[in-house]
């Protein structure tokens, strides 16, 4: 039987080919006064695209662990509530998800804490100071911790019941157990579309910019609606989020093939 050729053993020429245009385009970027300009105005929305990612995906993977450990749960409340949760949030698309919080459930939620607190003497707190940064996070958050709910609850649900009953016999606790036995190895199935989610929270992080957040795309949309250069504005934001998702999709890659190689031996 002829065996099928494997894409993981190919001399990665697509990653020389890459590096090579990478490469020139850097090279053209630094070397053009105007490429140079866009580049360094860019660059001051790099840390907000970095904080917005790292601290709305490092939530959502919190919500979502807990979201798919009650959607296991004996409680058949908790788990109607935990799939009402991941099938409503699921459905709805991102950008009107971030809307929606930005301009309706946040206004609503100081609204009650302006009432909840009102009885004991705090100042009420104004809309405004609710910032659109952290509306954002929280969309973000939101958005992605129903997708991470599935991704867990598929890895959970990979490890053998034959280990967790023998854990039992031995007496742990079920939190003993989680942790012991069936996280560390639902972690391994978990890892490779966590990374992806991750990657693709770079790529939707940019949808910030339609609240005015000042990240990589709204400092582009700014910087080319004042010298109307678009085209070399929107290069080097491409270029930006590419060098950005290619580094990370390659660091998660070797991530993953030395924790396989770690399970092997």
């Amino acid at each position: 039987m002829r065996k099928t050729p494997s894409s993981e053993h190919d001399f990665p020429y697509w990653l020389l080919t890459l590096i090579g245009v990478g490469i020139y385009l850097f090279w053209h970027v630094l070397s053009d006064n105007l490429y140079s300009q866009v580049l360094a105005t860019l660059s001051k929305g790099i840390w907000t695209t970095v904080m917005v990612t790292v601290v709305a995906f490092g939530m959502a993977a919190t919500l979502g662990l807990l979201l798919a450990v009650a959607g296991g749960s004996r409680f058949l409340l908790v788990r109607q509530a935990a799939r009402l949760y991941v099938e409503v949030v699921r459905g709805i698309p991102i950008i009107v998800l971030l809307l929606y919080v930005a301009f309706a459930l946040a206004p609503a939620l100081v609204e009650l804490w302006n009432f909840l607190t009102g009885y004991l003497g705090f100042d009420r707190v104004r809309s405004r100071d609710f910032s659109l940064l952290w509306r954002a996070v929280i969309a973000l958050t939101i958005a992605y911790s129903a997708f991470l709910a599935e991704v867990f609850r598929a890895g959970l649900a990979s490890v053998d019941p034959g280990q967790v009953e023998a854990a039992e016999a031995l007496g742990l606790s079920k939190w003993q157990i989680f942790r012991l036995v069936v996280f560390p190895q639902g972690f391994r199935v978990i890892l490779p579309p966590l990374g992806n989610d991750f990657v693709a929270m770079v790529k939707d992080s940019s949808l910030v910019s339609v609240l005015g957040v000042t990240d990589i795309t709204q400092l582009g949309k700014v910087t080319a609606a004042g010298n109307f250069r678009y085209f070399e504005t929107y290069n080097v934001v491409a270029l930006v989020y590419l060098t950005m998702t290619i580094t990370l999709s390659l660091a998660l890659r070797r991530l993953e093939k030395r924790m396989r190689l770690g399970q092997d031996r």
